[in-house]
């Protein structure tokens, strides 16, 4: 590790010096400044910038390619705002869900600065990956949604992460050529409306993220527990209002309307364009295209409930949060966070929602006309009240997913509903080190 190793051998230096001054010796093996802390395990000592004259080497990291439009429109008005220095800034893609493990396989190597969502903060905080924000913390705080700012802040109750947007959920999209207010309401309705027209709702029924709406929304849980990275989950209960094979009934009964198509992001924006999707689930990075595909037609609401033990129950959701992080194993840290602050700040926020339609997490910018006049961003808002912050061990991914295709694939091999909800659990609860 550049820093620490730099650190460690100016410790030793000063520690040689005194011994030759003083003619003492010492038998106390610890190094100043390595702690068990894991944030405490690269000491940057005080935040400076790059030597002024000096070109500035900084890497950034987005999650799409779709970002980097915008990204670079950023860091041009980023370096006429700081005239004095000269910047090199290289833009590189890296999905935000799979942030996490590219930053902490090798930190060294990774970029300067990266978003992420805010799933990871934990992973990366607890390796000590993420600089503390040290700069006008308390003004971040400020303008940034109270929610946001806590999926920044690290278990010492300092910020490590610099809020981006707010709407890092789902809700559904919808044509009105063919829907109603009213047909929204329920996913029975949407499916009989898009059967008739010879057309579908798309739901990516198997991608655990979306496929916790339905136990969620059935009264289920499932979530990490306290040690952040084991869940507890009780989707195979059989004493609850709604069992699990209840719900399993219900997800197949979808799955097998013809008016349903398993979709995830790119099946879905193909299907907007080709007109055969007419709804779909997805979330603000994919506004854009339905808004093109649908003119005047767009449109977008909370999740619908659907039918399960013969009651209508809301879908839930998972919401969530993208941050910038700041590599603490930057070479250029100080400048680093100068430009990630620049970067999530309200100018920044409000030009990526119109170019991106991607919600703030800045309050006066989400809080603007333009940005509450976003059918989008009212669907994310709408849904807040049935959606909850992921906080979700690795281990639910493939067992969530694998279900899910089992159900969306018709549970071909006919097995037992309480058996696969078994194994399921059975994986998603496994410890982490299995």
């Amino acid at each position: 590790m550049r820093n620490r190793k730099h650190f460690l051998w100016l410790t030793a230096m000063f520690m040689m010096v005194c011994l030759v001054m003083t003619g003492c010796a010492s038998t106390d093996q610890t190094q100043p400044g390595v702690t068990d802390d894991p944030q405490a395990t690269v000491d940057t000592g005080a935040v400076t910038d790059a030597p002024s004259g000096d070109t500035v080497n900084l890497r950034v990291w987005v999650g799409d390619n779709e970002d980097v439009a915008w990204i670079n429109q950023v860091i041009e008005r980023f370096k006429a705002a700081n005239p004095s220095k000269t910047y090199n800034i290289d833009v590189g893609v890296q999905n935000e869900g799979d942030c996490s493990k590219v930053v902490l396989s090798d930190p060294e190597a990774a970029a300067d600065v990266f978003t992420f969502a805010d799933d990871q903060f934990n992973s990366l905080y607890n390796a000590g990956a993420l600089m503390e924000v040290v700069d006008d913390p308390d003004g971040i705080r400020a303008a940034n949604t109270e929610d946001s700012v806590a999926a920044a802040t690290g278990q010492d109750g300092k910020l490590y992460a610099y809020p981006a947007t707010a709407d890092n959920g789902y809700f559904m999209f919808y044509n009105t050529e063919y829907f109603t207010a009213d047909d929204v309401q329920t996913m029975d309705g949407m499916l009989a409306k898009a059967a008739e027209a010879g057309k579908y709702v798309a739901y990516p029924m198997s991608n655990g993220w979306y496929f916790y709406s339905f136990f969620k929304g059935a009264g289920l849980d499932m979530h990490v527990m306290d040690d952040g990275v084991t869940n507890t989950c009780n989707w195979n209960a059989t004493d609850t209002e709604i069992t699990g094979v209840e719900v399993m009934q219900a997800l197949l009964d979808i799955a097998a309307n013809p008016g349903f198509r398993e979709a995830d992001s790119d099946p879905f924006v193909a299907g907007v364009k080709d007109g055969s999707i007419i709804a779909g689930v997805s979330g603000t990075w994919n506004a854009n295209v339905a808004a093109e595909a649908w003119g005047d037609s767009y449109a977008a609401t909370k999740l619908p409930t659907f039918t399960v033990a013969g009651r209508q129950v809301q879908m839930a959701s998972f919401s969530g949060f993208k941050l910038v992080g700041v590599n603490k194993y930057s070479d250029n840290v100080g400048d680093a966070m100068d430009f990630a602050a620049f970067m999530t700040n309200y100018e920044s926020q409000v030009s990526r929602f119109e170019m991106r339609r991607q919600g703030p997490s800045n309050v006066e910018a989400l809080a603007s006309d333009v940005v509450q006049a976003e059918p989008a961003i009212a669907a994310v808002v709408s849904q807040t009240e049935f959606a909850d912050v992921q906080r979700v061990g690795s281990k639910y991914w493939d067992p969530a997913a694998a279900l899910g295709k089992i159900i969306v694939n018709g549970n071909p091999d006919n097995q037992d509903l309480q058996t696969l909800l078994d194994n399921a659990v059975a994986g998603i609860t496994a410890p982490a080190d299995q």
